[in-house]
């Protein structure tokens, strides 16, 4: 298994939280924080293993004007760090 590290935003809409990962333009959202990111993790898995299985380029950076950290003030955002294990399978 190959381990990737990438960046998480994380801020709350209305009742519920908003989640993306920029390098990958990768969304998803949940009731909590908690549940938000466990959402991101699992979007991002599947979006990585898709790219992979179909030997896609998987990096695809979010646009500047869509980047959360452009239009929402730094106090409204969280940033982090996450990790993600992914099963790379040769295909011959």
């Amino acid at each position: 298994m190959d381990m990737f590290v990438f960046t998480g935003i994380i801020w709350k809409e209305n009742s519920e939280y908003s989640v993306l990962c920029p390098e990958l333009d990768v969304a998803s959202q949940g009731k909590t924080s908690a549940e938000a990111r466990k959402n991101l993790l699992e979007a991002t898995t599947l979006h990585l293993e898709g790219s992979f299985e179909d030997g896609l380029p998987y990096m695809r950076p979010v646009a500047s004007e869509e980047d959360p950290r452009n239009s929402l003030s730094p106090e409204a955002l969280a940033i982090f760090k996450f990790k993600v294990d992914v099963a790379i399978k040769a295909h011959a």
